[in-house]
């Protein structure tokens, strides 16, 4: 029965986690403060029965999932993970777009992994910088976000 509940039987917190990216090395700078977008919805399509009108049939259709988004200060032009984005970016589709593994795990307070979810076949499709405001003593911000072809839960 223990096994059934998280630490002390609550749900774990949500801001100690991991993310690493392709073969699954963490990489020097993939300390995010933020993560979403790791959801799964199937799609319906509405189908109307002859004569039928107390309702319509929901078939299923296919499962969609929003792109996956990454915020974190901004870093160093030199890192793995910032090459990956100016190269697919801003490489004017000269260069191969390199699809990625990237994995997101949710950590408990001793580091064990609690839940895991890997993004299978993710390449960047947008490079956000927040706004800058000179009334504000806040840090730089940088968001990416990244498509992938399907996710799976480990865990």
């Amino acid at each position: 029965m223990a096994g059934e509940f998280f630490e002390g039987g609550y749900p774990p917190p949500a801001f100690y986690f991991t993310v690493t990216f392709g073969n699954g090395s963490q990489v020097p700078d993939a300390s995010f403060s933020e993560v979403s977008g790791i959801a799964l919805e199937m799609e319906t399509e509405a189908v109307v029965e002859g004569g039928e009108n107390r309702f319509v049939h929901q078939l299923p259709k296919s499962i969609k999932h929003p792109n996956l988004e990454l915020k974190r200060g901004i870093t160093m032009l030199n890192s793995p993970l910032v090459k990956w984005c100016k190269d697919t970016l801003e490489g004017d589709f000269m260069k191969l777009i390199v699809p990625q593994t990237i994995v997101v795990k949710l950590n408990g307070a001793d580091g064990t992994v609690l839940r895991a979810w890997a993004f299978i076949n993710a390449y960047p499709i947008k490079w956000d910088i927040e706004g800058f405001n000179a009334t504000k003593n806040e840090v730089a911000i940088e968001k990416m976000t990244f498509a992938y072809t399907y996710s799976k839960r480990s865990k």
